[in-house]
């Protein structure tokens, strides 16, 4: 992300997204393009109005984005996961040891050493749980395609995990939550967490997609054993991220320390009514 002087804050108001296509990222853009800052939305793949393709992994192509671009600082936000965690003592601060289970949090815990270990780069690690929120379609979110799964009334029957506790959160919230740190002047810690408090399992969330569709749910079969064989993906029982240092920031939409959560199934229940 592009910004001013580093004495303002640490973005300013041109800034630049990678992954600018997925739900995360179309949030985020939106965010920032409302609040009236100019976007660069880069793209490894997809492409569409306002997308700029480029792969990260070819130095020259970065060079020239950038180039064209013409940022005077850059501060690199890199999405992380709650995932870096084992799970076995919630809730995790920022400073806690990370532990991950499976390949995706391994992945992301080694992005997260790669950012942080360029010297002299200014760099914030943001963690967030499982995401939801407007979305293309319900399969680009590992939350919103359980509403297909409840409304899915064929008579086929699904198992649904009743094992690991989740955080859903917005991608609204966390655009616009990076928007207002964007505006605050100051140091940031290199490492924050970004969650709703909301605990859930994957099955709990059917049932309340079921009670907002008025739809049955017997269908939809709760396993609370944790995954085993060897085609399971190991998870984390419970990964509660905590956000204290990121509330003490006060960076909420009053300049306080409220992180400007929203409820999940009053969130839900407006966007399915609608």
């Amino acid at each position: 992300m592009r910004g001013g002087p580093a004495s303002e804050n640490p973005f300013g108001r041109k800034q630049s997204k990678q992954g600018a296509s997925g739900v995360l990222g179309t949030a985020v853009r939106e965010a920032f393009v409302n609040a009236h800052h100019e976007v660069l939305c880069l793209s490894h793949s997809r492409s569409g109005k306002g997308l700029v393709q480029v792969d990260l992994t070819k130095e020259s192509e970065v060079e020239k984005v950038f180039a064209d671009f013409k940022p005077n600082c850059f501060t690199l936000v890199y999405i992380s996961t709650d995932y870096v965690f084992d799970g076995t003592s919630p809730p995790y601060t920022p400073s806690s040891v990370t532990n991950p289970l499976q390949s995706y949090g391994q992945s992301k815990r080694d992005g997260e050493l790669a950012v942080l270990g360029v010297d002299g780069a200014s760099v914030i690690v943001l963690r967030v749980p499982v995401l939801y929120g407007p979305a293309p379609k319900n399969s680009d979110s590992a939350i919103n395609i359980l509403v297909d799964v409840v409304k899915d009334q064929s008579g086929k029957q699904y198992k649904m995990d009743h094992y690991a506790t989740r955080y859903p959160t917005n991608v609204v919230d966390i655009a616009k939550f990076l928007v207002r740190l964007s505006g605050r002047k100051g140091s940031t810690p290199p490492i924050l967490h970004y969650s709703a408090a909301e605990p859930y399992t994957k099955y709990e969330i059917c049932l309340v997609f079921a009670k907002i569709l008025n739809l049955p749910h017997s269908h939809i079969v709760p396993d609370a054993e944790p995954p085993t064989g060897a085609g399971a993906t190991t998870r984390p029982r419970d990964c509660q991220l905590y956000t204290r240092e990121t509330e003490d920031l006060h960076v909420g939409e009053n300049g306080d320390a409220s992180l400007g959560l929203s409820l999940f199934e009053e969130w839900w229940s407006q966007y399915l009514n609608n």
